[in-house]
Order: structure tokens, then sequence, then C-alpha cells
């Protein structure tokens, strides 16, 4: 167990309602094609996360499947 297991950690809905309600009015395009990269970049790492997630647990299911 690491010190990160014992820390408190945000609600994903916290992080994620801040963004949405972020007012997008005073940024430029740019700024908003920016933003675009960003949010595509994060969601092929969570793509990715669910992935690896996913091979974890069908490995473990053969594993143990009697």
């Amino acid at each position: 167990m690491s010190f990160e297991d014992l820390e408190p950690r945000q609600s994903i809905g916290d992080s994620l309602h801040a963004l949405i309600r972020e007012d997008l009015d005073g940024f430029s395009v740019a700024d908003l094609q920016t933003r675009i990269e960003a949010l595509e970049g994060e969601i092929a790492r969570v793509k990715a996360a669910i992935e690896a997630k996913s091979s974890q647990r069908n490995a473990a299911d053969a594993l143990f499947k009697f």
C-alpha cells in the first residue's frame, strides 16, 4: 500500500462538472482548437486505460475460471 492509496481521491464528477460548466465565450478560436486537441488526447488516454483494465480483468477471469 502506498501513501497515494491513503489520500482521499477527488470525485471524477467534480472535475468533469467544472470543465463542462466553464464559460467558453472568453476563448479565442485558437484556444478552443487547442482545448479540443487536449480533450481528444485525454479521451485517447482514458480509452487506453479502459482497454488495459479490461485486459487485466479478462486475464484474471480466464485464470480463475473453473
